[in-house]
């Protein structure tokens, strides 16, 4: 992934231009440099792969800038962010001798900038796509199958448990309830991160967000039905980038809805945690998805299967599953309706500890394969084994 940095005479202008980098979710790191200014770079450690000139009337000190980073680093890529464009023969002849070597049109289309980066990503032989080591997805087979109930407990554990920080997206339709599994009343939601896409950078981001006692932050979903009718998948693909640079885990609840609109966040995530039953609608609703999901290019090892409310009943139907899918279940959830209930009713995730509470310790274990802390050590610990251990084999 690339490092960046922004030049420019105004704050306002430089927040647009990094909150547009921050959303391509092929950005490491971004700088901001302010001119005029103050004191310039002294050593080529602290310039980064691309510099982004946001050019105003008075070009000189923009142009003086940028001549002074190409000689520290001349492997650095000059890009002239500018709405005078085409460039006067006057412009573009300053430009190239300060040693900007592209134009970007202003307003900067999120297309031409994903583009370009890109294209000079490949040139210098750098990662030009999203990391696959942050999202999460969580999806259900069908609806009713506790999907937000899964996707909210795994991200108070990986919080609580793993030490990470973790957001939690909510994009399920038509109405996102995550945040009344946790009793929060957020003041915003996923509508206002859309609504304010074209600023929308880390610090916009954190704001709209509403923070649970376990540390776990969620973005909430939709109150109303109708807001989806605005949203399209596109501008979700660019918060879930923002999320990702601020963030060690981000988990995403699409609920039950599934479509190929949902490709392009599919593919950014490192794990696709489908929550089924062992019934025959959700098995067969299953079955469907995982070839769709291959269909889409989604590699199988990255599509998780979570049997939710399980029984030990229930083990010659999972021995079945894993057979006709010819993949193992990746986790089995034990179905304690009591706790369960009483948690969602109360808006208490599930965190006790104690040897009888096989449901939240069983969450606790995922997450610890996802966070990689070792998930036999939490069975170990917690005196159990066997029944609540991950299924491994075919």
């Amino acid at each position: 992934m690339l490092t960046v940095a922004v030049v420019s005479g105004d704050a306002a202008s430089s927040a647009q231009i990094v909150a547009a980098l921050q959303q391509t979710g092929m950005v490491r790191s971004i700088k901001e440099w302010m001119i005029p200014a103050t004191r310039l770079p002294e050593s080529a450690e602290g310039v980064p792969d691309f510099v982004l000139l946001d050019l105003e009337r008075e070009t000189a000190p923009f142009f003086t800038f940028a001549a002074h980073l190409r000689r520290i680093r001349p492997a650095t890529r000059l890009i002239a962010v500018s709405a005078a464009l085409p460039p006067t023969q006057q412009l573009l002849l300053e430009a190239m001798r300060s040693g900007v070597q592209e134009f970007l049109p202003k307003p900067i289309s999120m297309d031409g900038l994903k583009e370009m980066l890109a294209r000079w990503a490949k040139e210098l032989d750098l990662q030009d796509r999203p990391s696959h080591n942050k999202v999460i997805v969580v999806m259900g087979s069908k609806g009713g199958v506790g999907t937000t109930t899964v996707a909210v407990n795994l991200g108070v554990q990986l919080s609580v448990f793993a030490h990470k920080r973790v957001v939690l997206l909510d994009f399920a339709r038509p109405l996102g309830n995550a945040h009344l599994l946790l009793d929060l009343r957020p003041k915003f939601g996923v509508r206002d991160a859309v609504d304010n896409l074209d600023r929308l950078d880390s610090h916009l981001f954190g704001g709209l967000l509403t923070q649970h006692s376990t540390k776990l932050e969620i973005l909430a979903g939709a109150t109303q039905p109708e807001q989806w009718q605005t949203i399209a998948v596109p501008p979700l693909e660019r918060i879930v980038n923002v999320a990702q640079s601020n963030f060690d885990v981000v988990v995403v609840d699409i609920g039950s809805q599934f479509s190929s609109d949902w490709s392009a966040i599919l593919k950014m995530a490192r794990m696709i945690l489908t929550v089924a039953e062992a019934n025959v609608p959700s098995l067969w609703t299953l079955q469907k998805r995982l070839v769709a999901l291959t269909g889409f290019g989604i590699e199988p090892d990255r599509v998780k299967i979570i049997l939710n409310r399980w029984h030990k009943g229930d083990e010659e139907i999972m021995k079945g599953i894993q057979k006709d899918i010819n993949r193992p279940v990746f986790a089995c959830i034990p179905n304690d309706f009591r706790k369960a209930s009483t948690s969602i009713n109360l808006g208490t995730p599930l965190l006790e500890n104690g040897h009888n509470n096989g449901l939240s310790l069983r969450y606790r274990q995922i997450a610890a394969q996802i966070a990689g802390i070792g998930a036999d050590s939490v069975a170990k610990k917690s005196g159990l084994g066997g029944f609540f251990s991950f299924q491994s084999k075919r």
